[in-house]
């Protein structure tokens, strides 16, 4: 694909909805399934459900009422219609800048020992070259921690992201006994800038407002995907190490180089693999092996060479 259709077509493949604008027009008009493709002018442009484009004068918008937490938790759990969201990391890219971490908490109102998404410093072998891996929840397609909460707290939706809602988990922790990859992370303190987000109402795809006594972890930003943007730590990485996108479309894009590949050719060319492929879990989080890295690893463990 050509690289000047890159940003733009995810964007569109991914769908803008107009709620996200703060906008509403009468029923007849717009419904949960439109797209915004166009916004300049006196008009905006709509793609409907079947496929039809519609014209709306901006000036008979009016703004829309903020989803009560109710509407929150429902539209959380049904996710983003025909799509089935991927994420690429690859780690000859990474050099533990550590930019997607800080965006990670940011985003998620996490305090600095919480993490969501984690650089790891890692050695497979006593005389191989080591190398970072980031890890995150691996968003599995047969998620253990889905099956051990008792309260139906944690739930895999229809576009592959694994959520949870924090207004019914009780802590018990099972989730987090249950996944083998240590993607999970439990509220033991007020969580930061608490008196911030104290009138906040809660943002089941964001996990924001963050919940003393209650589990967290990485929610591919699924907030920012319903407004066709790229999840934090993509966008922040300076590296390229992460590339994101959908697997229906085939496509994923580069949130540094704005580059758009298909998924299916990124790794087969690149030998990519999922962890702990023997668990049975399919993740939909996949890896391309450090080699030709573009850095080199500065980390302790290099004392060795």
């Amino acid at each position: 694909m050509d690289n000047q259709n890159t940003r733009r077509n995810f964007l569109k493949t991914a769908g803008i909805a107009l709620g996200c604008l703060g906008l509403a027009v009468p029923e007849r008009v717009i419904g949960s399934g439109n797209k915004v493709l166009d916004a300049e002018g006196d008009t905006i442009t709509l793609l409907t459900p079947g496929g039809q484009l519609v014209k709306v004068e901006k000036s008979k918008l009016k703004p829309a009422e903020l989803p009560s937490l109710t509407e929150n938790q429902k539209r959380g759990r049904e996710g983003l219609p025909i799509r089935a969201w991927v994420m690429v990391i690859d780690l000859s890219k990474c050099r533990n800048a550590r930019k997607c971490m800080a965006a990670c908490q940011a985003h998620h109102q996490l305090r600095p020992e919480q993490h969501h998404m984690n650089t790891l410093q890692m050695q497979d072998a006593e005389h191989t070259a080591p190398y970072y891996m980031p890890k995150n929840c691996q968003h599995c397609d047969n998620p253990p921690c889905t099956k051990v909460c008792p309260v139906n707290a944690t739930f895999k939706r229809s576009d592959g992201i694994v959520l949870i809602d924090n207004e019914r988990c009780i802590g018990c922790r099972f989730c987090i006994a249950a996944c083998p990859y240590s993607a999970r992370v439990f509220n033991w303190f007020e969580p930061r800038d608490a008196e911030k987000y104290k009138d906040v109402v809660y943002d089941i795809e964001a996990n924001v407002p963050q919940k003393k006594g209650t589990i967290s972890k990485c929610l591919f930003s699924a907030d920012l995907l319903r407004a066709g943007k790229l999840p934090s730590c993509v966008s922040a990485c300076p590296n390229g190490v992460y590339w994101f996108g959908d697997q229906n479309e085939d496509a994923v894009t580069n949130g540094t180089t704005k580059e758009t590949t298909r998924f299916s050719k990124l790794l087969k060319d690149n030998a990519g693999y999922t962890l702990m492929e023997e668990l049975g879990t399919k993740p939909r989080v996949y890896y391309l092996p450090p080699k030709n890295r573009a850095f080199p690893f500065e980390g302790e463990m290099q004392k060795h060479e």
